[in-house]
């Protein structure tokens, strides 16, 4: 993993460390990241909740998000031959984990400026744990994955607006709200009124954002690697001519070589012949 994600907080267990502490990172960390999808229905329900029942079970899903991060990240500290270190590259859950106990803590409505304020910043963070957690599955070069995830993202943000606003009177109008806001196309029939759909409204902006980015990436790389694979090709082709002539050269390097070694054998042959024609030894005396 590299260093983006060593100074963001998210680097998980060090490969030198404990085996126990690698083996068990390997799947914790998906745990973790189902643990973070608790905030978000929370959130909403402490924002639109309607009666205490649905404001307690909000608080009582921050309670489950808080044990669940508090048990995952002390269990793997405790395998970790360095537990400060792995704390310390995982300073990123460690904040998710003061955020969801301060929102079990407070929560009284109506929320200050402040609390909606820290409220909105948890959220931004429990959003980019949510992409970070999916980098390796929402790869640009994965356009059916992208295509799974927009879609189901989009069904289930109309869901959510079909919820949370008062002007949405079927799940069709809130999948049309949702593809609206997710494609900043905003005509107007359609728009959030209340806190609750704002709020949802600005994370789905966000979130289409990036999925758009994505999809629109992933099928350029289609193109780009079909005239890569092209270009490729002809690189390998060209390559392989290049080592049939550098071959050809070789070989008549080595007959003109051997040629050359016959010609001077010859000659020397020749001149020895010359220099003695009796084929006899002289003396001296």
């Amino acid at each position: 993993m590299d260093d983006s994600f060593l100074k963001a907080g998210l680097d998980g267990v060090d490969s030198r460390d404990g085996a126990r502490a690698v083996r068990a990172w390997r799947w914790l960390h998906w745990l973790l990241f189902a643990f973070s999808l608790l905030a978000i229905p929370a959130f909403y329900m402490q924002l639109a909740a309607g009666s205490p029942f649905f404001f307690e079970l909000g608080r009582a899903l921050y309670l489950s998000m808080f044990l669940g991060f508090a048990c995952l990240l002390g269990w793997v500290a405790y395998l970790s031959r360095e537990p400060k270190r792995f704390v310390l590259r995982n300073r990123f859950d460690v904040l998710m984990l003061l955020g969801a106990a301060a929102s079990v803590a407070w929560g009284a409505m109506p929320w200050s400026q402040l609390e909606w304020g820290l409220r909105i910043a948890f959220m931004g963070i429990v959003a980019l744990r949510i992409v970070f957690s999916l980098r390796t599955l929402l790869l640009p070069n994965r356009l059916l994955v992208l295509f799974v995830a927009a879609a189901c993202l989009l069904a289930a943000a109309g869901a959510v607006f079909y919820w949370l606003e008062p002007r949405v009177h079927s799940y069709a109008e809130g999948v049309w709200l949702a593809f609206e806001s997710s494609a900043t196309v905003g005509y107007g029939d359609i728009a959030p009124t209340t806190p609750a759909s704002r709020v949802f409204a600005a994370f789905v902006v966000l979130l289409g954002y990036g999925m758009l980015s994505l999809v629109f990436a992933s099928i350029a790389a289609m193109f780009v690697g079909q005239e890569e694979k092209a270009l490729r090709r002809e690189m390998h082709r060209d390559i392989r001519h290049l080592q049939s002539e550098i071959a050809g050269l070789r070989k008549d390097v080595r007959d003109l070589r051997e040629q050359r070694e016959q010609r001077g054998r010859s000659e020397l042959s020749a001149h020895r012949d010359h220099s003695n024609p009796d084929g006899c030894v002289q003396r001296s005396d």
